[in-house]
This record gives structure tokens, sequence and C-alpha cells, in this order.
């Protein structure tokens, strides 16, 4: 009895003194909120933000961990996400600050026509260009990653576009305002509308086609309401891009200790942004091939078109110079610079 009794002293005097560290330790676990506008099978949540909240929780030992809320969860618009974070709604956001049109004038520079052709070169310019140069339009959040996707092309509904007298006439779904310039230039009506509403759109004919990256195309199942894909050459300047950003809210980061803002820290900026590109870059073609097993047909748009293209947009790109500069920057200077850095 007395060794009974002893033993049953020994556990309660184990549980005491191993309770305390318990708590501790569950004290010690931060849970970030990320939100984000696409489903939760998308290649922006399960090729980058599973994979980057895997790495901080692995590398912090399980005292970061995520809670994700894809399509829009934590109530809201697209519009809204970036003014989310910056208010604390969500402690990670990925968004396009685009969504925004003329708020995020400096960083436009990446959307211009005919800018990007490699997404992960265009990726890591954009974090050193946009933590240069564009500062200001980032004040209240932090940015842990600037990338841009695989390029657009055109996929439409009805009607092949070959040639740029194949644009008058449709209403295709613009993601920028640079891209809906450009498609004006190029004799199409420009249709803003946030990425999760095309499919609807398409089917409903209130667009006859949309700017996409092939990307997002399975997520989204546009090649189950379009016919026809038109893309520019492998290797050459795509007709638009959009800006994408990874960012936390400060508070959030600051409340962090020294340790776990460390693992933060070294999963954001140049390298977490090329990483990016190179997710959309090989997205790529798993994306169309469902485009081509769902027997859908498909067009290269010849260079020298192209070159016809860019002679159209040439007056976007000048009226973004213009702009930037009127806001006080050197707009020449941003857009060599946007050049030369993806070089």
């Amino acid at each position: 009895m007395k060794v009974r009794n002893s033993f049953k002293s020994l556990l309660a005097a184990f549980a005491l003194a191993v309770a305390p560290a318990c708590v501790v330790y569950a004290a010690d676990v931060t849970l970030l909120k990320v939100h984000h506008f696409l489903p939760p099978g998308s290649t922006a949540q399960t090729k980058l933000i599973e994979p980057w909240c895997a790495k901080i929780n692995k590398e912090s030992g399980g005292r970061l961990k995520c809670q994700i809320y894809p399509a829009m969860q934590l109530g809201g618009t697209p519009p809204q996400l970036f003014d989310q974070v910056k208010d604390g709604v969500a402690d990670v956001v990925w968004t396009m600050p685009s969504y925004q049109p003329g708020r995020f004038l400096v960083t436009e520079a990446f959307e211009l026509p005919f800018i990007t052709s490699d997404a992960v070169k265009a990726s890591r310019a954009l974090w050193e260009y946009a933590t240069k140069y564009a500062q200001n339009e980032y004040k209240g959040v932090k940015p842990l990653a600037f990338h841009v996707h695989d390029g657009s092309h055109l996929h439409t509904a009805g009607k092949q576009i070959k040639t740029m007298a194949d644009f008058k006439g449709l209403k295709l779904r613009a993601p920028t305002r640079e891209a809906a310039k450009l498609l004006v230039a190029l004799g199409a009506m420009p249709v803003q509308m946030p990425m999760g509403q095309v499919p609807d759109g398409l089917a409903k004919g209130v667009i006859d086609g949309a700017l996409l990256p092939w990307e997002v195309v399975p997520a989204l199942k546009i090649q189950e309401v379009v016919q026809y894909h038109s893309e520019t050459p492998p290797g050459t300047p795509t007709l638009s891009n959009y800006v994408y950003m990874l960012a936390m809210n400060p508070a959030k980061y600051n409340s962090l200790p020294a340790d776990l803002k460390k693992v933060v820290d070294g999963n954001s900026g140049a390298e977490l942004s090329a990483f990016a590109g190179k997710v959309w870059d090989e997205a790529r073609e798993p994306a169309r091939k469902t485009a081509v097993d769902h027997k859908n047909t498909f067009y290269v748009i010849p260079v020298q078109e192209i070159k016809e293209w860019e002679k159209k947009a040439a007056p976007v790109t000048d009226a973004w110079v213009k702009d930037v500069t009127a806001k006080g920057y050197d707009g020449k200077k941003l857009l060599e610079e946007a050049r030369r850095l993806q070089q």
C-alpha cells in the first residue's frame, strides 16, 4: 500500500512539474491568419502559401503556425485584402495590389505591356525595384515577397484572336488598368472584374474572353468555358502581367520575439520572390495541358504580328511614364530600372 501511494505521489509530482511547461509551450505558439482570394486548390495556396507556412513552422520549432483562409473566407472583397493586412483583419495576405487601380502607380511598371518574359527574373527584379522605389506605396504593411506570374495569354469563347483586327468588338477581361489600356489600344473593349468572377462572366456572355496566365486556368476551370487560346511565342515578352505580393501586418510581426522575427525575415525577400516566380513558370505546362485535354484550339501569334501589337502598345507605356512623373518621380528612370533589373 505504501509503495502504491508513493507511486501515486510521484505521478502527481511529475504532472505538476511538466504542466507549466506544457502551458508555456501552448502559449508560445503564434497563429498567423493568412487570407487570399483564390480557391484552396489554387497554385497560390498549394505551391506558395502552404510551403511557406510549412517552412516557417519547421524552422520555428512549431512556434509559428498558419491558419489559411482561401476564397475571401474572412470576409470582404479581393481589393480590400491590402487594407485588411494593414488594419490587422488578417496577419498575412496574398493579393494583387493593382486591384486598387492607381494606388500603386510606381509598382505598375511591372504590369506594363510587353515588360516581362521570365517570371523568376522578373520577380527577383520586382522585389529590388519595389523595395527601393515604391516604399511609399507599402507603408503600413511588411512586404514578404513580390512576384509576377507566367504571363497573360488570350482565352476566348466563340472567336480565336490571330491578328489585331480580331480584337475589334470583343469584350475582354482586363486584370489591371495597364492591361485595360492595352486592350483599348488593340481595339477591344476591356472589362475589369476580379479573377474569381471570370468563369461566370464567360459562361453568361458578359465577356468574350480574358487575359489570364495559364497557371490559374485549371483552378477556375477556364478551359471548360472557352474554346480558343492565343499565345505569345515562348521566350518573348508577354502581353501583360500582374504584380502579386505576400504581406504581413507590422504589429503582428513586431509582437514576435527576436528569434521568430528572424524566421520570418529568413523566409521573405528576393529569394522568396524568385521562388514564387519559379512556381508560376513551372505551373504553366500542366495548366496548359488541361486545355489540350479538353481539345481546345491553340494559336501561337507570330513574332511579326506581336511587333505590330507592341507598336500599338507604346503609347500605354508613354502615358505611364507621364503619369508617374507627374507624381514627382522620374518616370523614365523607373522604366529603365524595371527593364534593367530583369536582364
